[in-house]
């Protein structure tokens, strides 16, 4: 990811989101190389179930899903990461192309290489770009057959309007009449202590993906926040059917930034830096309806915490 001062748009969006009366860092921030590297070691922590699950009911139902997917499938996979998800489904899906999309350019291409040696008859295009706001995907991405995958409930990071518009974003990439279609996790909602635990672990490692939010801002922006000053917060908010991230000052402190930005916290004040919304199966197919989905299969844990959704455009 290039830090130099052309990448104006990524200034602005951090400059405006800490600037604003309650100030927010978008989650996409959390990956960089470091960032990337902690949220591997979330996903095996004992109180972080949602990896685990997920992956459990991709293993026993992988093929009820291939079969339900179709074979021959150009296979998108957003947010890619380690790209260890896509991958354990290569078996059941044989999908004729790979594309894994990443913000993390160094930590996707990493991936990638090795994957390359254990599936060398795949054709595989690695894409480093943020697809928050635009899927808009190269000419050498095969057109038919796509389907896009979205585990680990990542689709929960946008609030239910933008949710809305990206799974319409998806659904515009997609043709009528073929395989493929979008292969989502999600995460349902449950009892608020196995929330709470899931986003603020005994061993502190989500609390030190939290705070390394900043240390990435610093490179970015050329700001200057100390970790020492802020502390990690976490927990489900029922009332919004979602789990908060925020970053709360222990002190008071002054934070600059480049072109004159700056910013007086009080103690206490928090940075919003994540919501992970949690649906109900009904909520979720509602929300896929809206998005022009139909023919939608679930499949679920023996309790109910985790769902992994197909659905084909209508």
């Amino acid at each position: 990811m290039r830090t130099g001062r052309a990448v104006c748009p990524m200034r602005a969006e951090l400059h405006a989101g800490l600037s604003a009366e309650v100030a927010a860092i978008s989650p996409k921030y959390f990956y960089d190389p470091l960032g990337s590297k902690l949220f591997e070691a979330i996903c095996a922590l004992p109180e972080y179930y949602p990896t685990r699950t997920e992956a459990a009911i991709f293993a026993q139902h992988a093929g009820d899903i291939a079969a339900t997917v179709g074979s021959g499938v150009t296979l998108i996979d957003l947010g890619a990461g380690n790209c260890a998800k896509a991958a354990a489904l290569f078996p059941a899906l044989t999908p004729r192309q790979y594309v894994p999309i990443d913000i993390s350019a160094e930590f996707l291409r990493e991936a990638v290489s090795g994957l390359r040696q254990k599936f060398p008859a795949l054709p595989m295009q690695e894409i480093a770009m943020d697809f928050s706001s635009s899927l808009q995907l190269p000419a050498t991405v095969g057109r038919d057959n796509r389907l896009f995958f979205y585990p680990g409930s990542s689709l929960g990071n946008f609030a239910p309007e933008e949710a809305l518009q990206f799974l319409r974003r998806m659904r515009h990439g997609l043709q009528l009449g073929e395989s493929g279609g979008v292969l989502l996790g999600v995460d349902l909602v449950k009892d608020k202590a196995v929330l709470d635990a899931a986003y603020d672990d005994a061993l502190g490692v989500t609390a030190a993906f939290n705070r390394n939010i900043l240390l990435h801002v610093n490179r970015l922006l050329e700001a200057d926040f100390n970790l020492d000053d802020w502390e990690h917060y976490g927990f489900f908010n029922p009332e919004r059917q979602r789990v908060e991230m925020h970053l709360q000052a222990r002190r008071e402190v002054g934070v600059t930034w480049c072109d004159g930005g700056a910013r007086r916290f009080r103690r206490g004040e928090r940075i919003h830096t994540e919501n992970s919304y949690k649906f109900t199966p009904e909520g979720f197919g509602e929300l896929l309806k809206q998005a022009g989905f139909g023919q939608c299969t679930m499949w679920f844990d023996p309790n109910q915490w985790f769902m992994v959704c197909h659905a084909k455009p209508v």
